[in-house]
């Protein structure tokens, strides 16, 4: 079977088995009735099969179409999958054959003597788009256009006014379906049912019950995130595990972090970055099975937007294989008095040795002194138990030291008052009725009060979910997190451990040469 690219590449340009230029020329000498025609194709979506049926079916009708007028199709133009009435979009071919209609030839060199569509918003769909067409189309005298209804004389007096009418109609119409479209999908989310076009990662094709290892995948990149790791970790794991997205593409840093962000997670729906909530104001639960509670995706949202400065951009950096590399500082004092403070670096240890790594200051021509040397696994476990102490007790007091939002009463008014507003202007009679100009002045202020309330409390929930997340017993799951997850949370605790070497010889190894420098609390 021929792939879409294939099918699309054949119905462009000249048909297979055209005569040249010049034995087409011979044949309107010899027959001055024959039209050289040009077809156009155009569909705004391929369908989820993504094989070109729907050009491929328009160009068959219009060919049949041509052989019974006698007619000679000298070139097909095609645009595939695009909207005519976005006008973000351009439509390549359809620009094409404007220029080629107004030039009065194909750029092979064949005549153009009419048009074949097998509809006209086919090839129009927006007043701008007609009228170059109706210009480029009305250059040459003595063309023919047909679509469904027939042939059409585009020269007739009034005929542009009747096809700015046409378009006008097709615009309205677009609209109307766009309108019941959003309404629909809608209607379908407020009564918690799944409108996803693809299966969600995370769920099997019903769209409601789990993929199980996709499922726990997610799960697990939840808690991970939230501790410390990051989107690019969790994207090289799915791709190593052999995950791919629901279309069938490879993951990459933007899907996954779309996937952690989708309020669908926990069972929510979101509309144009709002949960979609009910008549009591509470986000609407869909029928689906969640993977994860809301408290979890609060909690993953925020740590993922707070992160470089809400570009959501992936962050580089180096890989260190060591624990301490860059963290420890040499406390070496030299000759002039000064402290070294270079960063040590993690190097691996002799084979004699009883530990595999040490750190080290680095050699004088890189800027060390070269003088202070840790054992590494000692070093590591010291300096980890005071961390994962530090990092408890931070937890402990930021869940309790933060605030109450405290603005429920305010949003819970300002829902009263919209909610009184449509009464009033829906079923209030006599003085208590408002009118639409009322209602309308009126509506804006109070929804923007509670948009903005509720990006408040949003806000909240995040950082209290957290909050939350952050006081789960965190020397139990020290040893499951990676490297970088551990160094992260090593570096929102201090900013250094200052290493004063031994002197010289053999020595036992001493906790009090290693010297941390916490973090201030704010």
């Amino acid at each position: 079977m021929s792939s879409r690219e294939e099918i699309i590449s054949k119905l462009r340009g000249a048909p297979e088995g055209l005569p040249s230029v010049d034995e087409v020329r011979a044949m309107l000498a010899a027959n001055p009735d024959l039209k050289c025609v040009v077809c156009y194709a155009r569909i705004s979506f391929d369908g989820r099969m993504k094989d070109a049926h729907g050009i491929e079916d328009q160009h068959r009708e219009m060919t049949d179409n041509a052989r019974q007028f006698g007619w000679l199709v000298v070139r097909r133009y095609t645009d595939n999958d695009k909207s005519a009435s976005d006008e973000r979009i351009v439509r390549d071919d359809f620009e094409q054959l404007v220029k080629d209609l107004a030039a009065g030839q194909t750029p092979e060199g064949y005549p153009i003597h009419g048009v074949m569509a097998v509809n006209d918003d086919r090839l129009y769909r927006r007043p701008g788009d007609w009228e170059r067409y109706l210009k480029a189309f009305t250059a040459h005298e003595g063309r023919v256009y047909h679509d469904s209804n027939g042939l059409q004389d585009l020269y007739a007096e009034g005929f542009e006014i009747k096809g700015l009418v046409g378009v006008a109609m097709s615009l309205a119409e677009t609209r109307k379906k766009q309108r019941r479209a959003r309404n629909s999908h809608r209607n379908r989310a407020i009564r918690g049912q799944s409108v996803a076009a693809w299966r969600p990662f995370g769920w099997d094709d019903d769209k409601v019950s789990l993929r199980l290892d996709e499922a726990e995948a997610i799960r697990q990149a939840v808690k991970d995130v939230v501790a410390g790791a990051s989107i690019s970790e969790i994207t090289r794991r799915w791709k190593e595990a052999g995950f791919i997205t629901s279309r069938g593409n490879p993951f990459q840093y933007q899907t996954v972090k779309q996937v952690l962000l989708n309020p669908r997670l926990c069972g929510y729906r979101q509309i144009k970055g709002e949960l979609v909530r009910d008549g009591d104001d509470q986000p609407v639960i869909g029928e689906w099975e969640p993977i994860i509670t809301p408290k979890e995706w609060f909690a993953v949202t925020a740590t993922i937007r707070e992160r470089g400065q809400g570009t959501g951009l992936p962050r580089g950096g180096l890989v260190h294989k060591y624990l301490f590399t860059g963290i420890l500082r040499c406390g070496n004092v030299l000759e002039d008095g000064t402290v070294c403070n270079n960063k040590m670096i993690g190097i691996k240890a002799n084979d004699w040795l009883k530990y595999r790594h040490a750190y080290m200051c680095k050699k004088t021509v890189d800027g060390g002194c070269n003088r202070t040397y840790k054992r590494g696994d000692k070093t590591d476990k010291y300096v980890e138990a005071l961390v994962i102490a530090k990092l408890e007790q931070q937890a402990a007091s930021k869940a309790r030291d933060l605030p109450e939002w405290g603005k429920e009463d305010q949003l819970e008014r300002a829902i009263r008052s919209r909610k009184e507003l449509e009464r009033r202007w829906q079923e209030g009679e006599g003085d208590e009725a408002i009118d639409d100009e009322t209602f309308f002045r009126n509506l804006p202020a109070i929804e923007e009060r509670i948009k903005r309330l509720r990006a408040e409390q949003a806000e909240y929930l995040a950082k209290k979910a957290a909050a939350e997340s952050a006081e789960e017993d965190i020397a139990a799951s020290w040893e499951t997190r990676t490297l970088s997850q551990k160094r992260e949370l090593i570096k929102s605790a201090l900013h250094a451990v200052i290493a004063v070497p031994g002197g010289k010889g053999q020595k036992a190894f001493d906790v009090t040469l290693l010297r941390p420098v916490w973090r201030s609390s704010e």
